[in-house]
C-alpha cells in the first residue's frame, strides 16, 4: 500500500486526504490544530474548516510530524506559499525518498520563487510534483466531479501521481509544465480579487467578464515570459482555475476582494493568497517590462494608495488600443 502524507490539515489538506483514501492509499494527515487533529480522528469532521462534512473513515491525523512523514512514499504540501520554506527544513529529516508535490499557489514574497522551486532547493534528491486546478475543498470531499493538473519536470512522476491520485470523482491530467501550472495558480488569485472587487462594488456581470478576459491577456503575458508554455495557461490550472476562482464566493480570494470593493475591513478576512502574491508578482512583471495594469490596480488598492473605485476609473481611462 501506498503511503501518503498530508502536511497541512486545513480545508484543501483535509479534501487531498480524502482523494488519497478514496484511492486507497494509507493516508495521514499532520496538523498544527489538536482540536482538528482530535475531530478528524473521532467524528471524521473538521468544523473549523468545513463543518459537518464527512471526511474518510480511514484518514488517520497527528501532530507528530515526524509519525506523519516518516515511510511516505508522496508528501502532498498543503500549507501556506509564505510558510513553505520554513516548514520544509522540519520535514527533510523525516522525508526519506518521498515524492513531494506542492499542492498550494502562490510567490514567495521574499525570493520571488514557486514553491516548486522552494521545495527543489530543499530536496534536491527527491523527485518534485505540483497538484492545481479548477478545486474547491468542499467539492472534493462531497465527492462532486472535480479535475486537476499534476505536473512534474519528469514525465514518468507526472504519469504516476496522475494514477495513484486520481479516483472516480477526481481526475488528475498529467503535464510537464511546472512553471505553467504553478504561475497559472499563483496568479489567477491576483486577478480573482479584481473581480471580487467588482461584484462588491456592483459594476455588473459584463464588467467581471471584462476583467476576467483582459486579466487573463495579462496572466498569459507574464507567465510565458517567465517559461510557461501557452497551451498549460489555457488549460485547467490557468484558465479553468481563473474561472472557478473568479465566479463564486467560495474562494477566498473572490470574497476578499469583495471586501475591497464594499470598502470593509479587511482585518480577520481568511487568508487571501492573492493579497500576499500581488506585490511580489507586479515586481516580477516590472523587471521583465511586462504590462500588467490590473495586477497594479489591485496593488495599489491593497497598499491604500487608492480605493477600488478609483482603480476601476483609472484602469478605464487608459488608452485605447488593440485587443491582440
Amino acid at each position: 500500500m501506498t503511503k501518503v502524507c498530508v502536511i497541512g490539515s486545513g480545508a484543501w489538506g483535509s479534501a487531498l486526504a480524502c482523494v488519497a483514501a478514496r484511492a486507497s492509499h494509507e493516508t495521514v494527515v499532520w496538523g498544527r490544530s489538536q482540536d482538528v487533529i482530535s475531530q478528524i480522528n473521532t467524528t471524521q469532521t473538521n468544523q473549523a474548516y468545513l463543518e459537518n462534512l464527512k471526511l474518510e473513515n480511514s484518514i488517520v491525523a497527528t501532530n507528530d510530524l515526524g509519525e506523519a512523514v516518516s515511510g511516505s512514499d508522496i508528501i502532498l504540501l498543503s500549507i501556506p506559499t509564505q510558510t513553505m520554506a520554513g516548514r520544509l527544513h522540519e520535514i527533510k529529516a523525516f522525508s526519506g525518498d518521498a515524492v513531494l508535490v506542492t499542492c498550494c499557489k502562490g510567490i514567495d514574497r521574499e525570493s520571488g520563487k514557486l514553491p516548486a522551486e522552494l521545495v527543489g532547493e530543499a530536496f534536491p534528491d527527491n523527485k518534485v510534483g505540483v497538484l492545481s486546478g479548477p478545486s474547491f475543498a468542499r467539492d472534493v470531499v462531497a465527492g462532486l466531479p472535480t479535475a486537476v493538473t499534476v505536473a512534474s519536470a519528469e514525465p514518468d512522476v507526472a504519469d504516476r501521481l496522475a494514477a495513484l491520485l486520481s479516483t472516480e470523482s477526481f481526475r488528475c491530467y498529467a503535464a510537464t509544465d511546472v512553471r505553467g501550472v504553478e504561475l497559472g495558480g499563483a496568479l489567477k488569485n491576483v486577478l480573482a480579487l479584481a473581480v471580487g472587487a467588482t461584484r462588491g462594488m456592483g459594476l455588473g456581470a459584463s464588467a467581471e467578464a471584462a476583467l476576467m478576459a483582459r486579466g487573463f491577456a495579462e496572466l498569459r503575458r507574464l507567465a510565458k515570459a517567465l517559461g510557461a508554455q501557452t497551451e498549460t495557461l489555457a488549460g485547467l490550472s490557468g484558465f479553468g482555475d481563473l474561472v472557478l476562482t473568479c465566479s463564486s464566493p467560495q474562494s477566498r480570494n473572490f470574497s476578499y476582494g469583495m471586501a475591497m470593493g464594499k470598502g470593509e475591513t479587511l482585518e480577520g478576512l481568511k487568508l487571501a493568497e492573492g493579497a500576499h502574491t500581488a506585490g511580489i508578482a507586479l515586481k516580477i512583471a516590472e523587471e521583465h517590462k511586462i504590462d500588467v495594469p490590473i495586477i497594479g490596480a489591485i496593488v495599489n488598492v491593497l497598499e491604500q494608495k487608492t480605493t477600488a473605485r478609483e482603480a476601476v476609473q483609472s484602469l478605464l481611462a487608459r488608452p485605447l488600443k488593440r485587443e491582440a
